[in-house]
């Protein structure tokens, strides 16, 4: 199964038992597709470069993960969905980058 590399970004105004179920949603999410979440590392609340709508702000996480290429885009279309990701970008790794 393919690896992938997962950063979003979270509203700045969530508390912490809100932000936890979230990441728990998006990896279930990820289960519900036939993946899994390797590795989950949150970098904390962080500047953005530029606002983004409205936010200054974010809670930014990693997520390294197994997922069939099938499913990315759905996993895609849910956070899109998600309005308290305010980004993603899910990224495919590279075999011969390790």
């Amino acid at each position: 199964m393919p690896e992938y590399e997962l950063v979003f970004v979270v509203q700045p105004g969530l508390e912490e038992e809100p932000l936890t179920a979230l990441v728990n949603k998006i990896s279930q999410t990820i289960s519900d597709l036939q993946g899994q979440v390797r590795q989950i590392e949150p970098w904390g609340k962080r500047r953005l470069a530029y606002p983004i709508k409205k936010y200054r702000e974010g809670f930014y996480y990693l997520m390294l993960l197994e997922l069939p290429a099938s499913a990315v885009r759905s996993l895609d279309r849910t956070l899109r969905l998600t309005e308290d990701v305010i980004r993603h970008l899910i990224v495919r790794k590279d075999e011969t980058t390790e």
